[in-house]
């Protein structure tokens, strides 16, 4: 074969390796992307990991679908009772290091050492992290607000526990936010690299507030774990527009609205506690 006819014949070779891969590329990223989806969860309504249907993505996730005290709820006025003696809440938060990541369906602000504690009935949950959802899961008397923010707090056997703090837009910014801003900025596009951003506190995240509602219920995010206490905040906070869009702007396409729909409440108790009787009724 001379040198000509020679060199034809690779170009053709090449030409057709190249045919091939461009055919074979698209389909094992659209494989890749399937098996990711299937994976995972979204919070797109009628997608087939939509929130209706993350009980049947993972056996272990089964709770979303079957389980009975499933959160977030309304909290009803009409509902709730009160209960005097669940107390003021018992926090005792400190400065501690954290990380931020972006998991592509939330801002999750992660403590590396021991950021304090909540206690519960003579239960110690030591604080964990806090992220939020836009808008709030929680509603109370069917109104839905513009964020919530949980603190999650776990015991030493692993119970769980978590404080959901609703915000409403307005003219004052979130202060907690605010110190955040350049962090949840720089994880903008990013998933699942959490960076070291130093030393949190966490005590201006936890809201002000005496009076709150108290029911048993589960994670918000699979798998749907049950036997978490929530504790949800009355009063709301407020928070700016950008700070809201900020937190929606850094997650992926279809989770901007990362807020699960409400579940039945299941003739399950929610309680609530009022220093003051008298301004409940």
């Amino acid at each position: 074969m001379g040198p000509a006819r020679h060199a034809a014949a690779v170009g053709a070779l090449l030409a057709a390796v190249a045919l091939l891969l461009s055919a074979a590329v698209p389909g094992a990223r659209a494989q890749a992307e399937t098996a990711e989806r299937e994976e995972g969860f979204s919070y797109i309504p009628g997608a087939d990991n939509g929130p209706e249907n993350w009980g049947k993505i993972k056996p272990e996730w089964a709770n979303c679908s079957v389980g009975r005290m499933q959160s977030p709820i309304d909290l009803s006025h009409e509902r709730a009772k009160l209960v005097q003696s669940l107390g003021y809440l018992k926090t005792s938060y400190r400065p501690a290091q954290a990380t931020i990541v972006n998991s592509g369906h939330d801002v999750m602000v992660s403590f590396k050492g021991d950021a304090g504690s909540l206690v519960i009935n003579g239960t110690t949950y030591n604080l964990k992290q806090l992220h939020w959802h836009t808008p709030s899961e929680h509603t109370i008397d069917g109104r839905r607000y513009d964020l919530e923010l949980h603190l999650v707090h776990q015991t030493s056997a692993n119970k769980t526990a978590v404080i959901g703090i609703l915000y409403e837009i307005g003219a004052i910014k979130d202060p907690f936010l605010l110190w955040l801003e350049p962090s949840i900025r720089s994880i903008e596009n990013t998933k699942d690299q959490p960076k070291d951003i130093g030393v949190v506190d966490p005590n201006g995240a936890c809201g002000i507030g005496s009076v709150y509602y108290r029911y048993m219920g589960s994670l918000t995010t699979p798998p749907c774990t049950e036997e978490v206490v929530w504790t949800v905040v009355n009063k709301i906070s407020p928070v700016g527009k950008d700070q809201v869009k900020l937190l929606r702007d850094a997650l992926q396409d279809g989770n901007t609205m990362n807020a699960r729909p409400l579940q039945e409440v299941n003739n399950r108790d929610i309680s609530i506690f009022c220093p003051k009787p008298y301004d409940y009724y």
